[in-house]
């Protein structure tokens, strides 16, 4: 990278791990926590503020991109950083379940996550986008590690109150990176050839990657609604559940580092992906087939690894390909379509998974997320190498 680049890229990927520190602080603790709310004894409402968050985003995040294109990357990204922020009070402040849902709804409204990858595609080429793009997955890997050890301290310290007023001051310093540590834009938005936002709906490779990074974030969301509750069974305290997780984070991204990069430099990037994507399956149905049977912390702290080093190749690859694959004067346009399909099943997620594990149980739970790994597989399959990243097969070849 140049010197450029590495700044481009370390000052975005920090924006990001401000902004996603603040929501993941609450994973971990936000089932047990919010039960100390009025109405917080209903899963299937516990579930949907948890994902409400991700349809509030899903509703904006197109929009965000499509103005970034037009009005330019870093405005918007302020905007939305101030929303985020505003959302994060209301949740500290909130006196009821409700109030609660509303705050996250709010969070969800600072949508910046398409501006924001859109400005770091911008500011990189395109051979060194996977690594950029990589970096912002690590950061935002690193910060759930972090929020996992965190999360139980400051749960105890201050509830869900004291996250929220973190959350909050993490988005101001957000702002603070991106008005005086981000490069400035190499792009005249206003004077840019505006595309046509159809073309970014009829490319086959796009879809497939849309409905990829919907299932992605929607099982993601789902199993923590189950998991916790296993390592409980297994005789590991809440407070110590990032023994588990934080060692299963940081192993998984030490293996993609030293896996990713060099399997996409052979031409392997297709093989890789889509070995992640049977890989997270594989793990759905050994959780399946565990419920009940009381695994040990050790069973459950691997299959956590494997489910992370497949989550991390995905969330590095993926946002790296649309980029490439979209042209560049709505380049804005198709990273918001993805990410609002990201958001949607980050909703899909806390809101089917809350209403099965309202009137099911944690196997039907893990089975139906398994389901949607083998559908995403068998779509994403027909999808071929390409130099810097993957493409679907033409639509009557496919």
């Amino acid at each position: 990278m140049t010197p450029l680049e590495r700044r481009a890229s370390f000052s975005l990927a920090s924006i990001f791990a401000l902004r996603m520190l603040g929501l993941f602080l609450i994973l971990p603790v936000f089932a047990i926590e919010a039960a100390h709310y009025p109405g917080g004894d209903d899963t299937a409402m516990v579930g949907f503020t948890m994902g409400i968050y991700g349809l509030t985003q899903a509703c904006l995040l197109f929009l965000y991109g499509w103005a970034s294109d037009r009005l330019g990357r870093k405005r918007v990204i302020v905007f939305g950083l101030l929303l985020f922020a505003a959302g994060s009070a209301i949740a500290a402040l909130a006196p009821t379940l409700t109030w609660l849902a509303i705050g996250r709804a709010v969070q969800g409204a600072g949508a910046v996550s398409a501006a924001v990858t859109a400005l770091l595609a911008d500011l990189t080429r395109d051979q060194v986008r996977t690594k950029s793009m990589a970096l912002v997955g690590g950061s935002i890997g690193l910060m759930f590690a972090v929020s996992l050890v965190a999360a139980p301290a400051l749960a105890a310290w201050g509830g869900l109150v004291g996250i929220f007023t973190l959350t909050a001051t993490l988005a101001l310093l957000g702002i603070a990176a991106i008005v005086w540590w981000v490069p400035p834009e190499p792009l005249q938005h206003k004077q840019q050839a505006k595309g046509r936002v159809v073309d970014v709906l009829r490319l086959p490779a796009l879809l497939r990657l849309n409905f990829g990074v919907f299932v992605l974030h929607a099982v993601q969301l789902a199993m923590w609604l189950a998991l916790p509750a296993m390592l409980l069974e297994a005789g590991l305290a809440r407070a110590q559940h990032w023994h588990v997780y934080l060692p299963a984070v940081l192993g998984s991204f030490v293996v993609m580092g030293g896996s990713l990069f060099q399997l996409e430099k052979r031409g392997h990037l297709r093989g890789v992906f889509l070995l992640s994507i049977g890989l997270l399956a594989l793990v759905q149905l050994t959780l399946w087939w565990l419920v009940g049977q009381q695994p040990g912390v050790v069973v459950l702290g691997a299959l956590l690894f494997v489910f992370f080093y497949g989550f991390n190749v995905l969330e590095a690859s993926q946002p790296s390909m649309v980029s490439r694959l979209a042209p560049a004067s709505v380049r804005g346009s198709a990273i918001g379509v993805y990410n609002t399909l990201q958001s949607l099943g980050f909703f899909a997620g806390g809101l089917v998974g809350g209403w099965v594990m309202k009137h099911g149980d944690a196997s039907a739970l893990f089975l139906g997320c398994a389901a949607l790994m083998l559908v995403w597989l068998v779509l994403a399959w027909p999808m071929q190498a390409v130099a810097g990243g993957v493409k679907a097969v033409p639509a009557n070849a496919a």
